[in-house]
Parts: C-alpha cells; sequence; structure tokens
C-alpha cells in the first residue's frame, strides 16, 4: 500500500482578465509549480513627430 505512488492528475490551466496560469512539470524533487504568462496591459503605438506650424 505504502510502496504506490500518488499520481498527479495535471491541473487545467487558470485563465483570468490579465493573466494565465500553467502547470509546470515536477522537479526531481516532486514540487510542481506554476507559470504565470501575463497578457499586456496597454497598446504601445508608433511615435509620429507633431505637424510644424
Amino acid at each position: 500500500m505504502s510502496d504506490q505512488k500518488p499520481s498527479n492528475t495535471p491541473v487545467p490551466d487558470g485563465h483570468t482578465t490579465f493573466y494565465t496560469t500553467r502547470q509546470m512539470p515536477p522537479s526531481e524533487k516532486g514540487f510542481v509549480g506554476f507559470e504565470t504568462v501575463w497578457k499586456p496591459l496597454q497598446k504601445e503605438v508608433e511615435y509620429k513627430t507633431p505637424k510644424q506650424p
């Protein structure tokens, strides 16, 4: 009974307005971390020089 390893069920991706979290593969010690991917909060617009008067 104690010889069985607990099965690691994958966690689905978490989606929010600003970021997405994904489960990372387990490390050598068995630690499972999460990766956070941020979505852009604002747009960058190319700068245009103003017209001369």
